[in-house]
């Protein structure tokens, strides 16, 4: 296959187990992960940039567990078809909402008898020859997916759509790339499991061990030791990108980092020429901390009608509207710090 192809995937056990399968029969992807909504046109719209800017000309987009809209079908088609690259586009989608899309566009396959992950692998497995491994979890998620709750592998894959709900730690915004290799990590870590005696028990018991063992390097520590230790290499790798501004200090901007107190302390400790921490939610709140050199209560009232105390503070950023996109994000918090003065 000479295409570069550009996965797009809910973000729950199928989507991402939708990317599983595509990951197991090809070598040249990339890989995007949304929720409903206009979330889904950010991610299209990125994914039409990353293809715009390549160097291959031959690029597919294939689209699995999201139901698109017929003005979002519409609108696709239409980008794809101007654009001066060779792009071949499929939708592989399994929800009776698809149906209206799925009568008025070839390319749009719907088949509400089986979750999406049993759709692309029976789709590429025709194609590329069946894994009997990959098979077995395919069905494990089918089973919990359209909830057959007499199947052996219903159990077993409750578990798994929980680890993958609770799959937190890697910020799927800010660390789109990373957040999918650790979901995808997990996931090949507990099919380990799968042959055990009560496999759903076994890797229920097994769930704190397998995250851990994730973040694991030199030494153990608590999951949230490690986690912390694990982001604050990520901030500092992306600090350039990720840096702002307020009045002559410098700061880092995150989005949804959670853990913000253990996180924000432990970047500033590894990274002193920064003076300030400063996370953002969706919610609009935000949570800032600082290594000293700033007080950063005078700055939350300044900026966010907020406070605190002098290294650790907070507010709410009223003309923040959330996004899905990081650069988006930032250059409206940046905006939104120099309109204040």
């Amino acid at each position: 296959m000479n295409y570069t192809l550009h996965h797009l995937s809910h973000t729950d056990l199928d989507g991402y187990s939708c990317q599983m399968v595509s990951a197991h029969y090809f070598d040249s992807i990339r890989f995007y992960n949304s929720n409903y909504g206009k979330e889904i046109n950010e991610c299209f719209n990125q994914i039409l940039a990353t293809i715009q800017s390549s160097e291959s000309q031959k690029h597919v987009i294939l689209i699995t567990d999201l139901n698109l809209t017929m003005d979002q079908a519409k609108e696709f088609e239409s980008k794809v078809s101007i654009c001066d690259k060779e792009i071949m586009m499929f939708v592989l989608d399994h929800h009776k909402t698809g149906q209206e899309c799925a009568d008025a566009f070839e390319w749009y396959y719907l088949d509400s008898s089986r979750c999406a992950t049993k759709i692309t692998y029976d789709f590429f497995s025709a194609l590329y020859g069946k894994d009997e491994k990959l098979s077995h979890y395919v069905d494990v998620v089918n089973a919990v997916d359209i909830w057959l709750e007499d199947k052996p592998e219903f159990e077993l894959g409750k578990v798994c759509m929980g680890l993958v709900s609770g799959a937190r730690e890697v910020n799927k915004i800010m660390f789109p790339e990373e957040n999918s290799k650790y979901i995808f990590a997990l996931l090949s870590k507990a099919q380990e499991y799968f042959t055990c005696k009560e496999a759903h028990i076994a890797l229920d018991d097994a769930i704190h061990g397998i995250k851990k063992s994730f973040f694991t390097t030199s030494k153990n520590d608590t999951l949230s030791n490690l986690v912390s230790a694990y982001n604050v290499i990520l901030l500092t790798q992306n600090r350039d990108k990720m840096q702002i501004s307020y009045k002559e200090y410098k700061g880092i901007l995150t989005y949804n980092i959670g853990n913000v107190s253990v996180i924000g302390n432990d970047f500033l400790t590894a990274n002193p020429d920064l003076d300030f921490f400063m996370d953002i939610t969706s919610k609009k709140t935000i949570s800032l901390r600082s290594n000293g050199k700033v007080d950063v209560s005078k700055m939350a009232a300044h900026i966010a009608n907020g406070g605190g105390h002098h290294n650790a503070s907070g507010g709410l950023l009223s003309n923040f509207k959330d996004a899905f996109i990081y650069d988006t994000i930032k250059s409206q918090v940046m905006s939104i710090i120099t309109n204040k003065g």
